[in-house]
């Protein structure tokens, strides 16, 4: 069993993706050939922003996004410690501080209640994270940060495609950030990102930056780097984005069915009212959580943990400050999450056989019984 099924999607697909490779060949423009505007254009579309712009991976969007903000050295940003490490990894490569707040139990995003003791005469932006498939509630994230001045950027590498009261991820804040890593709900065939915004100016710096701070060729007119995303991989994109609506019903489908038959035996994903979930993972709770993981892989079911360390607890943010407990939710979450097989073509009899196995792991019975 596949805890993603990459391949099944490639055969259902093969042709589309295919041709649009062999365009990429045919024309030979490998650095921001023509595919890649067009994949721009359509990606802004379905977000319903006015520009978006793709970059080398999800987490050199957020770079640019700092760095575009001018935030540096002296400065805060302020997002979560229960994220994959590239979150807060940014804001120190900018020179920045990252400060840390707990998260919501139920839907692991940010807690808001706990944002304004966050925010300091130093803090310049918030990194909101859109975990495992939805998002937060960025009208009251959004209200925060303009009274206090703030730029929002939304970490959305887990949430493409995913809606809150009818708007798109990555579409609601200052700044969207997202991740085409090839397990991501819409991956491509190696690592590449985006940036969404409707400021023209910022825009325009996004570009600059990803091409060592320049538009024009030996003009360089900001601080940048190599950020730019393949052509190879958005003609991968565009033949997916064609099916990206209908994968995403079938993810709805398949986690509304994990759902129906898991609640009650562990804590399941629960969705915000106004949300809808996109699953990139699709993700229970289970206090014996390795002691399951180990029984499910014994029975041959995948499984995954993200994340087992909080990033207060990683050596690398050591200098930060933080202790082992200031963040309960979010350390109580490292301890008990497990993600489950989830893609558009998981079938039925898999899921079932999922959804056995867990049952006997939690319940600690035999599988048979």
């Amino acid at each position: 069993m596949q805890f993603i099924d990459l391949k099944t999607q490639y055969n259902r697909y093969r042709e589309t993706i295919d041709q649009r490779i062999s365009r990429v060949l045919e024309h030979g423009q490998y650095i921001l050939g023509p595919e890649i505007n067009e994949l721009e254009t359509a990606l802004a579309r379905y977000v319903g922003v006015k520009h978006a712009i793709t970059v080398a991976s999800g987490t050199v969007s957020l770079e640019i996004a700092l760095r575009a903000l001018g935030i540096g050295p002296g400065d805060e940003v302020i997002t979560v410690p229960f994220t994959w490490i590239s979150t807060a990894e940014v804001v120190m490569l900018v020179g920045a501080r990252p400060v840390f707040v707990d998260i919501e139990p139920v839907t692991f995003n940010i807690d808001i209640d706990k944002i304004e003791s966050a925010i300091s005469p130093r803090t310049k932006a918030i990194i909101p994270v859109s975990l495992f498939g939805q998002m937060p509630d960025y009208d009251r994230i959004n209200a925060i940060a303009a009274e206090h001045g703030l730029a929002v950027i939304e970490d959305g590498a887990q949430s493409f495609g995913a809606s809150r009261n009818g708007r798109k991820s990555c579409g609601v804040t200052l700044i969207g950030s997202t991740s085409f890593f090839p397990a991501k709900p819409l991956g491509c065939y190696g690592d590449g990102g985006a940036l969404f915004t409707n400021d023209d100016a910022l825009a325009d710096k996004f570009r600059a930056i990803r091409t060592h701070g320049g538009i024009r060729r030996h003009e360089h007119t900001l601080l940048g780097l190599n950020g730019r995303f393949d052509t190879l991989q958005a003609a991968v994109l565009l033949a997916k984005l064609e099916h990206f609506d209908a994968e995403l019903e079938a993810r709805k489908r398949v986690g509304a069915r994990y759902t129906d038959r898991l609640r009650g035996l562990c804590a399941v994903p629960e969705i915000a009212p106004g949300n809808t979930h996109v699953y990139a993972q699709y993700t229970v709770r289970v206090p014996n959580r390795d002691q399951v993981a180990e029984k499910l892989r014994a029975a041959g079911i995948p499984t995954a943990v993200y994340y087992p360390k909080c990033l207060h607890q990683q050596p690398v943010f050591a200098s930060l400050g933080y202790r082992e407990g200031d963040f309960p939710e979010a350390e109580k979450a490292a301890r008990e999450v497990l993600s489950l097989p989830m893609h558009a073509f998981l079938a039925d009899a898999d899921q079932d056989r999922v959804i056995n196995a867990l049952r006997a792991a939690v319940r600690q019975e035999p599988l048979d019984s």
